[in-house]
């Protein structure tokens, strides 16, 4: 049987203990003067270290060349007390959970006015303090505050105040507190070097996030894993299985929906995670962190980001940077509060997944929301609308099909009678299909917004995707390219098989029976592109009461935009 992982690797210096340096070093500076006190409290949460800095106390005193910071691990008393060491008979580890009661504190108070048996000082560690009964806590009260002077007491808990308060104020208290995530990564990947097993991208991050903070949770998850480590190590799928934590691929594909307003994908994605066993709750409280980080990029540039997410890979960062984007910090920020509100209530009788499903339902209805926050949401969505210029024809709408399109200073052209007209008409669609089939990569550029409308007519996810990080980078006989961004959209993009969706686009509206293939290409710049700006017109409200300006005129005459200017 192999030693548990959080045993094996117990500090055994003060040097080692991690994340605690406002303990470490004034005690430290205390041994190293000599000032040190007849009795200590150690508190703070559980597997922070609060133990083993006792035991690290009591071996740094009873040093042969103590009281020492650095105990020379050579004379008996050091060897004794190492970590996973047999221990000492002078330091006596103390449970209150089973030592609590009167006669446990008056037999202590009895044996401590013994000397010691081969070292400088009786030490005692008292671990869960705050359960010493009343009357054990009054009867330890005198010899706390008057103790021999070779006895020192070093009481560990987790909850001080219940600790009566005579004690506590007879006592150097020092508050130990969780481990920042980024030191304790650090201490795991040097024990997965040190026990040799390979481990995947992403895994430590999330067994950091599994343990709270805790060092000795953090070993155990870890512990785990490793046990469990096939030849080529623990792998991601497996870890975050094992931890129950949801698959980021989900998150991705409702984030993206919610930034589409894709209803259909998101349900679909609320019953692919109950099909794989996700538990609901779970999964809600991952898209509430998600929608966090998600505000955290929006308001924070890439140098401060990448201080404050450390923990995501930059291919990550990027593609929540276009998600925040593409949905908004009012629209984010609602779905955050709609979503911590419904986590709370999945408390509850109500079944999770009904929930689950409500929650989306509330998050892509904002129309619906009377609150502050709904008409933040839609107010913004109007914003981001009227700031982009048209740049392309929008659709007409259904009741104006048959109206009479107005364009701008059309020259004028003698009429035509009807069998010329009719005849020039006829070459006309004859020629067309030729001419689209022989479209060159310009060609289909300047033809990228009216696929983005017929895509967007069949599924919104990946008119979503594509107007907001994809452009078109070639065409040959059998291939059709597209750019997208990012490999997360990229990846996005093939895993809803959203290139049949493109390619029957092209079909309808070029002609072009085309494979679609994707590639990752950062350079892309489509805010500036015209294809973005006319497929976000497309979003431009159609209630004339909601119109203004120039927007206004073009819906009421059928007409296109070419140019605003602004009297500022």
């Amino acid at each position: 049987m192999s030693l548990a992982l959080y045993r094996k690797y117990r500090p055994s210096v003060f040097a080692d203990v991690i994340g605690q340096d406002h303990v470490t070093i004034p005690l430290s500076n205390a041994l190293q003067s000599g000032k040190t006190h007849h009795a200590y409290l150690f508190s703070g949460p559980r597997g922070c270290g609060k133990t083993s800095s006792a035991r690290i106390m009591a071996r740094s005193l009873n040093c042969a060349k103590g009281p020492t910071p650095t105990p020379c691990g050579e004379c008996q008393s050091c060897k004794d007390l190492v970590a996973n060491g047999p221990g000492s008979l002078d330091v006596i580890e103390l449970d209150a959970a089973t030592h609590g009661l009167v006669d446990d504190a008056r037999d202590l108070r009895d044996k401590a006015f013994f000397a010691p048996v081969q070292s400088k000082y009786k030490i005692y560690i008292i671990d869960e303090a705050h359960q010493l009964g009343p009357g054990a806590a009054n009867a330890l009260l005198k010899v706390v505050e008057e103790p021999p002077p070779h006895v020192i007491f070093i009481f560990a808990t987790t909850e001080p105040e219940k600790l009566i308060a005579t004690i506590r104020s007879r006592t150097h208290h020092y508050p130990f507190r969780l481990v920042p995530p980024g030191i304790l990564g650090e201490l795991l990947e040097k024990v997965c070097a040190s026990e040799g097993v390979k481990v995947a991208k992403g895994v430590i991050p999330q067994v950091v996030r599994a343990s709270g903070g805790s060092v000795r949770d953090a070993l155990s998850v870890l512990g785990q894993l490793l046990a469990g480590a096939d030849k080529d190590g623990v792998s991601y799928e497996i870890a975050t299985q094992l931890l129950g934590f949801t698959d980021g691929a989900l998150i991705d594909d409702a984030v993206d929906a919610i930034a589409a307003r894709d209803g259909a994908t998101l349900f679909q994605t609320v019953d692919r995670v109950i099909e794989s066993g996700h538990d609901p709750r779970r999964f809600t409280q991952d898209l509430l962190e998600r929608l966090r980080d998600l505000m955290i990029v929006d308001a924070l540039d890439a140098t401060n980001l990448k201080s404050v997410l450390r923990d995501l890979p930059d291919d990550q960062l990027a593609r929540m940077r276009a998600q925040a984007k593409n949905i908004g910090q009012a629209s984010i920020s609602r779905a955050a509060d709609i979503a911590a509100e419904g986590l709370t209530q999945m408390r509850g009788a109500t079944p999770p997944r009904l929930m689950l499903e409500l929650i989306c339902g509330r998050i892509l209805i904002p129309m619906g929301d009377d609150s502050a926050a709904g008409l933040a949401a839609r107010i913004e969505r109007l914003e981001r609308v009227e700031n982009i210029a048209p740049a392309a024809p929008r659709a007409v709408a259904p009741a104006q099909s048959n109206a009479k399109q107005v364009t701008s200073t059309p020259p004028a052209k003698p009429k035509e009678d009807d069998g010329t007209k009719a005849a020039s008409e006829a070459s006309s669609s004859t020629s067309k299909p030729a001419e689209r089939h022989a479209m060159d990569v310009a060609g289909l550029r300047r033809l990228w917004p009216e696929v983005i409308e017929n895509v967007k007519k069949r599924r919104r996810l990946t008119w979503s995707l594509l107007s907001a990080s994809a452009q078109i980078l070639g065409v040959d006989e059998k291939i059709i390219t597209i750019g997208i961004v990012n490999a997360g959209a990229r990846d996005s993009f093939i895993r809803s098989e959203s290139d049949e969706i493109l390619r029957q686009a092209f079909i309808e509206v070029v002609g072009l029976d085309r494979k679609i293939e994707c590639t990752v290409d950062p350079s892309i710049d489509t805010n500036s592109t015209p294809e973005a700006r006319a497929v976000r017109t497309s979003e431009s409200p159609t209630d004339p009461n909601q119109l203004s300006g120039a927007a206004l005129l073009a819906a009421e005459l059928g007409a296109t935009v070419i140019s605003e200017t602004s009297n500022e």
